[in-house]
């Protein structure tokens, strides 16, 4: 599965200026299913960040919100103020079931098309990076939806990302070839060896055959 990030859209004149606002981040919780749900079915429905073409219903988001959570690895949110509505979110997950992959992760982002440009999406994915650090990770992988998603490409640039390659015309979205990005963040050293114990949320899995 392709995981992305924040898409670009088809109807940029949707989106509407929103004048400026503090916000403020904290961990996922599963009672922000509907609103993260929300979020992010735009960004299917509309944009090419995600390959995904049919929104999930809250009840299959907030699976994929436990099953995240449930290896202890980082969900946040931004919300519009203290309190206020889901204005984003970004979060880490398994890069790979097997088991040599198991210091490295891979981070989504989304941010409320109302919010995007407002370093909304920047601080989100700091804090997950920060965490997965944390958490005894040493590379995060992200694919980006989209060449043509600057947005995204250079919000990944002022996190520390850097481009690793291409798949070119590897999806089909709104009837035109969709090329996928791949950008890679080091956590450490690039001549560190691997650390001896595992990272916080591994778990090995029991079918590492592949299909």
């Amino acid at each position: 599965m392709i995981m992305l990030v924040n898409s670009m859209t088809r109807n940029h004149s949707a989106q509407r200026d929103v004048p400026e606002k503090s916000f403020a981040t904290r961990d996922a919780q599963s009672a922000d299913a509907a609103e993260l749900c929300a979020i992010y079915g735009f960004h299917v429905v509309d944009g090419a960040g995600t390959f995904e073409e049919v929104a999930p219903a809250t009840d299959e988001f907030r699976r994929r919100m436990e099953n995240v959570q449930a290896r202890g690895l980082p969900w946040r949110v931004a919300e519009a103020g203290a309190g206020g509505s889901i204005i984003g979110y970004c979060y880490a997950s398994p890069y790979h079931a097997r088991s040599a992959y198991k210091f490295t992760v891979q981070t989504s982002v989304y941010v409320d098309r109302n919010w995007q440009h407002r370093g909304v999406g920047l601080a989100l994915l700091n804090e997950v990076v920060t965490a997965c650090k944390q958490l005894g990770y040493c590379q995060i992988m992200a694919a980006v939806g989209d060449s043509h998603n600057e947005s995204a490409l250079k919000l990944h640039a002022r996190a520390g990302f850097r481009t690793i390659g291409y798949a070119m015309r590897a999806g089909v979205k709104f009837g035109r070839w969709t090329d996928v990005v791949y950008l890679q963040r080091f956590l450490g050293d690039f001549t560190d060896p691997p650390p001896a114990n595992d990272p916080v949320g591994y778990i090995s899995s029991s079918d590492q055959t592949g299909p």
